[in-house]
């Protein structure tokens, strides 16, 4: 293993991946990309669908909190899956699955009937990280796996960039149907995967020793085992505190941009652009760190900045939009970089038995946590006079708890993925 180490670090980065490593990337980057955009779409036009189904805000905040909260049911099927017949599998349903929901929702005649596609969305939502993110990061060489794992989150910026253009530009000619029947375009990638994507060798070969050694049937309880329950707590920490984050920072400022201050949606979609951007070029910026210094912290400095940069694209400085575009485009370079390393951190800190399911369930146990920010930081936004406080307050707080949590989880830079059964010598107890 040591030889085959030195002998990569010999050639530039982007050569020492096979092609098929490259096109399993590629993959999970388009799944993860068009998942976003169907899912942003939405943030963009709430206030638009309460308005035109005469229902109050706060009820349609309630289908952006119930779409995060099935995820982990997506999440925890999608990755039992994942690790039991492969990793293409439930990626190419989890497409398929989001793009039919997404479509469906255009055509909405009631409000309940939008909420309940919306909430069907969250499932195929939540079944295609788990999947795409143990695809990629399990098919790609240690060494700069961290710089990748930036890229392939980072992509979630791109999607919500891509909804934006889409909302900014053809709003007023398509409304809000015509952004959620977009959707269905995502359903093209399953053909890409079918033909083109191969199962990981890793997987592979530890499916072949547990069925010659010990199979784990169940993996969600094997991560709940006391060896592992610590390492299990801290990742559920750590994602939870960075969906509260997330949802307040950037879920939500649209909805500030429209209610508090009343932008149009040319106004809305620039910063929510710009920031998105910066997501994608400072998630691969400190993706590369992330190499060199370590995952936890390449997360935990930008970590820090977002808490200073807070304050001045919410208002409290000052209301001119020149400033607050700019500061929330900063923003986005540095809290929107904080998830670039979600893939390979959440997968390198579990055995290859129980990858999938592990990283799935610890990553959309935090959509729960996330779900919670709409309605109840628009309960409090009814008493605060605005999102404002209620946005900087939150976001301050979570990104502190976020912090504590990388502290207290392990470091693994690296780390090389074996299909050895790490959890065979561990006691049932």
């Amino acid at each position: 293993m040591a030889s085959e180490i030195t002998a990569g670090q010999s050639l530039p980065w982007w050569r020492e991946p096979t092609k098929d490593q490259w096109l399993a990337w590629i993959a999970a980057w388009l799944g993860w990309l068009l998942d976003a955009f169907d899912f942003t779409i939405f943030l963009l036009i709430m206030v638009p669908i309460s308005k035109y189904f005469d229902v109050p805000l706060v009820d349609v905040l309630a289908v952006f909190t119930v779409t995060l909260w099935v995820r982990l049911v997506g999440a925890t099927a999608s990755g039992w899956l994942a690790d039991r017949v492969g990793r293409k599998t439930p990626l190419m349903i989890s497409i398929l699955w989001y793009s039919i929901c997404n479509f469906i929702a255009g055509f909405s005649p009631s409000f309940w009937f939008l909420f309940l596609f919306r909430a069907l969305l969250g499932i195929g939502m939540g079944a295609e990280w788990p999947a795409g993110a143990a695809l990629a990061m399990e098919s790609w060489p240690a060494r700069s796996r961290g710089l990748m794992s930036g890229m392939l989150q980072g992509s979630w910026g791109l999607g919500f960039l891509l909804a934006s253009v889409v909302y900014g530009l053809f709003y007023e000619q398509i409304g809000w149907r015509g952004c959620l029947w977009i959707g269905i375009a995502p359903a093209l990638v399953v053909v890409y995967i079918r033909k083109f994507v191969k199962e990981p060798e890793v997987w592979k070969e530890n499916r072949e020793k547990q069925r010659a050694q010990k199979e784990f049937k169940t993996p969600l309880f094997e991560i709940f085992r006391p060896k592992v329950l610590p390492n299990t707590l801290t990742a559920c920490l750590w994602m939870g505190s960075g969906f509260v984050t997330y949802y307040t920072c950037f879920g939500l400022f649209a909805t500030h941009l429209q209610k508090d201050l009343g932008f149009g949606p040319g106004a809305v979609a620039l910063p929510n652009a710009l920031s998105n951007l910066a997501i994608f070029i400072s998630s691969c910026v400190w993706g590369s760190i992330a190499d060199r210094i370590g995952r936890r912290w390449a997360m935990i400095i930008p970590a820090l900045i977002g808490i200073l940069i807070t304050p001045f694209y919410l208002g409290f400085f000052t209301t001119n939009y020149t400033i607050l575009v700019i500061a929330f485009t900063i923003q986005g370079f540095f809290v929107g970089s904080i998830y670039g390393q979600n893939p390979s951190y959440l997968n390198e800190r579990f055995p290859t038995e129980v990858r999938a399911t592990a990283a799935g369930f610890c990553y959309h146990q935090g959509a729960i946590w996330g779900g919670l920010c709409g309605p109840v930081l628009g309960m409090w936004a009814a008493t605060a006079g605005g999102f404002a406080i209620p946005m900087l307050v939150t976001t301050i707080v979570a990104l502190l708890v976020f912090v504590v949590a990388l502290l207290l989880g392990p470091e693994t830079r690296g780390q090389v993925m074996v299909s050895d059964i790490q959890l065979a010598d561990m006691p049932a107890e």
